[in-house]
């Protein structure tokens, strides 16, 4: 008996070794699953690989430098919901369907169209599981633009980017279910909705770890308003003098309602904030260790725009825009060039970096490629594969372009080293035209358009080629 039962043993074991040897064959053999971060308003400066000194960002670091690093990375807009609609869609802001931040009361913002072919639904139909955690901002409830009618099977956080401003909200949603946080009642800060999130998308990796997925991780961080649980924010206190107050809205209609809550420590408050998004990180990188998808996993880190300066932001403090000039909405480089890498063990090679001129309207056709899927569309973007995988030839772009309909209205085009930057497009009396070569001036302080009329003259007729009127964004400009 012992001897039969020693054999059997054996035997199990052998099995056993076999089925796992199978398991992590048929696991190399399937396309990659994809975990996309994409931090909120988090500034090119604000990581630790891009200089930041004044808090530290470990997991960020360490993620990073098992990819490939692109140093001429560019955020699909200014702002969020273009900045993500180009994201989803590969369209440019002068193309892709939502261009702007236009709400629709009493939450969310002007849809996505139903037509849209999106990044989700790219996923979908080569087999994966689709998800998104955090911001949605590309339609309000119950309209076609919201995430499960443009190809995510699971959703939960905010739907409306104006309430993901408030980091204890009454409610948020899991796909088309209202989540109500009754102890957040009042503006009682109980539950915190970055932790309930991102617990969800820890579960979501080990539910479907045997399958391929793409998971959106959109994080509200480090987005205003400036408010955590204290105790994140107690080992912060003191390290930032001196310290900055901002007085924001503690009662009334907009209380926790897209306005911003006052705070004392507000320095303290955005390290801890960033700090969060780093934990996290390395908390995602360690579920994916955990479930030995490492080799199968494709992590890509970037953020949606530069850093903003509300409820009591202070980039400037920090070198949120690291050395370019401009913040959050502006077209300059510190509006728009954000943090951007791309790991992939065993496939990208670690420690590596491009200086490749790449953009949010990239990413499409590069999972396109990676999917070895037709193209959908004609798409404003072109395919990064090539980078990251070291071989094949890369293409580039003739010129990135950017439209931003507030403030005036504001343009950028950039063709080269040569960028093209127009503010208050609207208002002929007030209009800017100015053309910086990114090379010698990359903090674009010298303005040569006065001396470089023909090239200015060329790149004018690229922003009219750039722009597709529509009804929903019309823009008043001479150029188109």
């Amino acid at each position: 008996m012992k001897v039969k039962g020693y054999a059997y043993a054996l035997a199990l074991l052998c099995s056993l070794g076999s089925i796992n040897v199978y398991a992590k064959k048929k696991q190399k053999e399937r396309t990659p699953n994809v975990i996309f971060i994409l931090a909120d308003d988090l500034g090119y400066g604000d990581v630790g690989y891009n200089g930041q000194s004044k808090f530290p960002t470990p997991n960020i670091d360490k993620l990073v430098s098992k990819g490939m690093v692109f140093t001429q990375h560019y955020s699909g807009s200014t702002v969020c919901a273009p900045s993500r609609s180009a994201l989803l869609t590969g369209f440019h802001t002068g193309h892709t369907p939502i261009r702007g931040n236009a709400e629709v009361k009493p939450e969310g913002q002007k849809p996505m169209p139903a037509e849209s072919y999106t990044m989700g639904e790219l996923f979908q139909e080569h087999g994966y599981v689709t998800s998104i955690f955090g911001k949605w901002g590309l339609g309000y409830p119950g309209s076609e633009g919201t995430p499960a009618k443009q190809g995510f099977d699971y959703f939960y956080g905010y739907n409306c980017q104006r309430l993901a401003h408030n980091y204890f909200p009454d409610h948020l949603w899991e796909n088309d279910k209202k989540v109500m946080l009754p102890r957040n009642n009042g503006g009682e800060m109980v539950d915190y909705a970055v932790d309930i999130i991102h617990n969800q998308a820890i579960s979501f990796i080990g539910k479907h770890k045997d399958e391929p997925f793409f998971m959106y991780y959109a994080t509200p961080l480090p987005h205003a308003e400036l408010i955590m649980p204290e105790e994140y924010i107690e080992p912060f206190k003191g390290k930032y003098l001196p310290e900055k107050q901002y007085k924001g809205v503690d009662s009334g209609p907009y209380f926790n309602n897209g306005g911003y809550r006052s705070q004392k420590n507000c320095h303290a408050t955005f390290a801890a904030m960033v700090s969060l998004l780093d934990t996290q990180v390395g908390e995602i990188m360690a579920e994916v260790k955990k479930h030995g998808l490492e080799e199968n996993t494709i992590i890509v880190f970037t953020s949606d725009n530069g850093p903003h300066k509300e409820g009591g932001a202070d980039p400037r403090y920090f070198d949120s825009n690291g050395p370019y000039k401009g913040f959050k909405r502006d077209l300059y480089e510190g509006g728009i060039h954000v943090p951007m890498a791309v790991v992939w063990d065993g496939h990208i090679a670690s420690n590596s970096t491009s200086d490749h001129t790449s953009a949010f309207w990239d990413f499409m056709p590069t999972f396109t490629d990676m999917l070895h899927s037709k193209d959908h569309e004609k798409y404003d973007g072109l395919s990064i594969w090539p980078s990251l995988m070291g071989r094949g030839k890369q293409k580039k772009h003739n010129h990135l372009y950017w439209e931003f309909h507030a403030m005036g209205g504001r343009i950028a085009l950039r063709q080269g080293d040569w960028k093209l930057v127009i503010y208050n497009v609207k208002d002929e009396t007030k209009r800017k035209v100015a053309l910086y070569d990114l090379k010698s001036d990359p903090y674009e302080q010298l303005d040569l358009s006065s001396d470089n009329s023909k090239r200015v003259s060329k790149m004018l007729k690229l922003v009219k080629q750039s722009h597709r009127d529509s009804e929903m964004f019309p823009m008043d400009c001479p150029y188109f």
